[in-house]
């Protein structure tokens, strides 16, 4: 049976079992995590708590998009080249941060925040879809990129918003859906082929 004293203070288990429901981190990732920070605490440690407390200071949602800043707009929203008449939405900054680390895209994002679920009760208010709709009128958009997942709940979301845009001067579109960069059929699903098989081009 394990015994709690062998593994420090109370302060240090409570920080474990914090650190212990962080995603992606189980108990023993977070003794072993929490264990690297003791011994390095006076570098590692100790900026990581200064970092975090800044953060939890500072850190707002852009009042544009809704990405993660320290100012009211983030430096994509600030940026005056980003203004390509294009808009990215995505489901959550987690989103975002992934299409701005393949830097194809170049102009501007909103966040929804979610998606749409009768089962939880989440609708078009709850999200940031009124947002998106004003910003689209005033910003003289051209194209409403939706680059939400591939799941019941984001594919009608995306179907709601491209209704809610039918009949206006916008087009939009949606990521193509298929056989990723280096993989194999074999190891595919057959949803994954059936899309790949209807999004299908000309070579």
């Amino acid at each position: 049976m394990r015994d709690p004293q062998a593994e420090g203070s109370d302060d240090i288990q409570a920080l474990i079992a914090l650190m212990g429901r962080l995603p992606g981190l189980g108990p023993r990732s977070a003794r072993r995590i929490v264990l690297q920070l003791i011994r390095r605490r006076g570098d590692q440690m100790a900026q990581l708590a200064t970092l975090m407390e800044k953060v939890a200071q500072n850190s707002r949602e852009c009042l544009s998009c809704g990405n993660i800043t320290d100012r009211d707009l983030c430096a994509i929203c600030s940026d005056p080249a980003r203004a390509t008449g294009e808009i990215c939405v995505v489901q959550d900054v987690a989103d975002l941060w992934a299409l701005e680390r393949g830097r194809a895209f170049r102009g501007r994002y909103h966040v929804l925040g979610g998606t749409l679920s009768a089962l939880d009760e989440i609708g078009p208010e709850d999200l940031g879809i009124p947002q998106l709709l004003d910003r689209i009128a005033a910003e003289s958009v051209s194209e409403v990129i939706l680059a939400l997942n591939a799941t019941v709940d984001g594919q009608t979301t995306a179907h709601y918003i491209a209704d809610a845009l039918e009949g206006q001067a916008v087009t939009v579109t949606g990521l193509a859906q298929g056989v990723p960069i280096g993989g194999e059929l074999d190891y595919l699903d057959d949803g994954t082929i059936s899309a790949a098989l209807r999004a299908r081009r000309r070579l």
